[in-house]
């Protein structure tokens, strides 16, 4: 009884559908390959004649249910209604009444086979997501992985960072355990608790159509250059009074030194010495002095401990934490480099100046003895 009133209900909105166009002076045909002229002014009313009627389903060979209702309001609100485009600009296969069956088993075969839609326009967005992680999953075989309607909508689509909110929370569809420690991060609760917009989100760690990560890139040894992109800004970091020293420093030192020619001669292997993530987190970054900051003093022997097991109790003292040396900070390595500063160009220039001015009494001596012979 109920696929009878299902029949019937897309019969009657069908012929509707018929009758509306022939009002509008639109031809319809019977004819599933014919399809109605380009945009008309993007005129959508013979599709929502039936498509606008809420609560309107069909049932997909694995017995789900296919929802077609689309709500006027929200495609018109909708970046692609905006920009008065009509429904068979994506669904030029649809055209005609009555439409073909759907080709496919279930709702997620649905969604992977319309997506390729979005190429029509948007080519280039498309061939950048062929390296991402989302692709390389999916043509491993994993019909979860995400598509571009997961992210950006179907019928729905608006602006993918307006509010800048809506990035992680897009992501937590997928990764809502990433996204429950990253709103308690340094950075989550900047962002997700107070608004501010100049925290990075995922994708500005991750990429946007080109979503890289630890598993299809040699994320880990790049990474220390994500984290400089904001902390090697001057004028950002300025606005929160946060050094851009942090980068610095860490180039100079004995870790960073060894990763950055890492980068130089081999970017396609991982180095063993640690980066930014290794010893502040990934998306449970905490602010230097909460207690539970991975590098706040009384945690950090322990943090050090994760690649210097036999480290003791005064190890971290050798590090400078990211202080450039002054005679308040590590006075015993600021006069140590200014000894070194000085002494250095002292002791050489002259050793230069000598040989430079002995070299050319000599080269005189052995003319003059020439022209006396």
């Amino acid at each position: 009884m109920r696929n009878y009133h299902r029949v019937l209900s897309l019969t009657l909105s069908g012929v509707f559908a018929i009758l509306l166009a022939w009002l509008v002076r639109w031809p319809v045909s019977a004819d599933p390959g014919d399809s109605l002229p380009d945009h008309q002014a993007a005129d959508n009313s013979a599709c929502l004649a039936c498509h606008g009627t809420p609560g309107l389903q069909t049932e997909l060979p694995s017995g789900e249910p296919l929802y077609i209702s689309i709500d006027p309001d929200v495609f018109a609100q909708s970046i692609h209604g905006q920009l008065g485009h009509a429904c068979t600009d994506c669904h030029s296969d649809r055209s005609g009444y009555p439409h073909d069956p759907i080709p496919v088993e279930n709702r997620r075969d649905y969604a992977l086979e319309r997506y390729n839609a979005c190429v029509r326009c948007h080519q280039e967005k498309y061939d950048t997501s062929l390296d991402s992680v989302h692709q390389k999953a999916l043509a491993a075989g994993n019909k979860e992985a995400a598509v571009c309607t997961d992210c950006h909508g179907a019928h729905d689509i608006s602006h993918p960072n307006e509010p800048r909110t809506k990035v992680p929370q897009t992501c937590e569809r997928c990764h809502s355990e990433i996204y429950d420690i990253y709103a308690e991060s340094v950075h989550g609760e900047a962002l997700i608790g107070e608004g501010n917009p100049d925290v990075p989100t995922c994708i500005d760690c991750h990429g946007v159509h080109n979503v890289t990560g630890p598993s299809n890139s040699p994320f880990h040894l790049f990474s220390p250059q994500i984290c400089a992109d904001c902390h090697a800004n001057t004028e950002l970091m300025d606005k929160y009074g946060i050094s851009t020293d942090v980068f610095e420093t860490y180039v100079a030192d004995f870790h960073g030194t060894t990763v950055v020619i890492f980068e130089a001669i081999a970017p396609d292997q991982e180095t063993n010495k640690p980066v930014c993530i290794d010893c502040h987190g990934v998306h449970d970054m905490k602010m230097v002095d909460d207690p539970e900051s991975k590098v706040l003093k009384a945690n950090l022997l322990t943090t050090c401990q994760r690649c210097h097991p036999d480290a003791e109790e005064n190890f971290p003292e050798t590090w400078l934490s990211h202080y450039q040396p002054s005679p308040d900070k590590a006075p015993l390595v600021y006069y140590v480099n200014l000894f070194y500063r000085y002494f250095i160009p002292g002791g050489l220039g002259p050793m230069l100046i000598f040989v430079l001015t002995d070299g050319a009494r000599r080269t005189i001596k052995r003319v003059r003895g020439g022209q006396d012979e």
